[in-house]
């Protein structure tokens, strides 16, 4: 099946960059502002464009962006004529038989019996949004507390719990782009004490392998990023992961730095991963 492209409709290039964000086995990124892509850019219509929106849907890891890039799919095939039909029936049996989130194998099936009824995008946008509304509830809530703790009005052993408590009830209900952010900006500001920089980097080593790489590179990559937080970042990893784990933070750290236009943040940052990495982790790198 082929879809054509429409140079209007978003970014000409998106498709192929999702092509090369999941070849990295990565989230999602948008290459213009070098951020993730989060369910929001499908529901407000930033996102649109159908081929890249089939890929997301498909390959997306975060399961929630998968979900959403399947609803502008689906009004768009229920304002096609009969046709025209046929190309999206093709699409939603290959989403249904391949995409990586299950439930997005199910609202694909659920989409495509319906005939692409109204009332069935409906409903899984409602069941999208079941999970979403309580989980950035949470997050605002997280947020106040950040801002209390700056303000010294939360004790650093309260602020940690408060951590804890606020990953266990937002993952895999949250985006990942917004989780990521949040903590890419606790890693940066300087009212926040090291001390509790250094507890979260310890947490985010025992992540699942894909979020760890992300956000330790994010946090190795940052233009700005004190260079003892780096330093304590990179020697907890190669304390407690493996060769191929430190490989692919490396990896994706440079990456990362290639992107950013800041001279000054790759001499900081990348002499000191990679002396930890080859002195402490030897020649990782094939």
């Amino acid at each position: 099946m082929t879809l054509e492209r429409d140079p209007a409709a978003g970014t000409p290039d998106l498709a192929d960059h999702f092509i090369e964000c999941c070849g990295l086995d990565r989230h999602l990124t948008l290459p213009d502002e070098n951020r993730y892509v989060i369910s929001d850019d499908y529901s407000t219509g930033r996102l649109s464009e159908p081929v890249s929106t089939s890929f997301a849907s498909i390959y997306a890891k975060d399961a929630l962006v998968a979900q959403a890039a399947v609803i502008p799919l689906g009004r768009t095939a229920n304002g096609l004529p009969l046709s025209k039909i046929a190309r999206f029936e093709e699409l939603f049996e290959l989403i249904e038989r391949t995409a990586l989130s299950g439930e997005v194998r199910y609202s694909a099936k659920t989409l495509l019996d319906s005939g692409f009824s109204r009332a069935k995008t409906r409903a899984v946008e409602a069941d999208l949004l079941a999970k979403l509304s309580p989980a950035r509830r949470r997050y605002r809530v997280f947020l106040e507390v950040v801002r209390q703790f700056m303000e010294k009005k939360v004790s650093p052993g309260a602020f940690q719990d408060e951590f804890l408590e606020f990953t266990r009830a937002v993952a895999g209900r949250l985006d990942f782009g917004i989780y990521s952010f949040c903590l890419d900006r606790i890693f940066l500001n300087q009212r926040i004490d090291l001390e509790i920089k250094q507890f979260m980097v310890e947490e985010i080593v025992d992540y699942p392998p894909l979020i760890r790489k992300e956000l330790l590179s994010n946090l190795m990559a940052a233009p700005g990023q004190g260079s003892e937080l780096v330093r304590f970042a990179t020697q907890t990893a190669i304390r407690g992961l493996s060769r191929r784990a430190l490989t692919d933070i490396y990896l994706l750290t440079s990456l990362k730095v290639s992107h950013h236009t800041s001279e000054e943040s790759e001499p900081t940052l990348m002499r000191t991963i990679e002396a930890k990495v080859r002195d402490q982790a030897g020649a990782i790198l094939i």
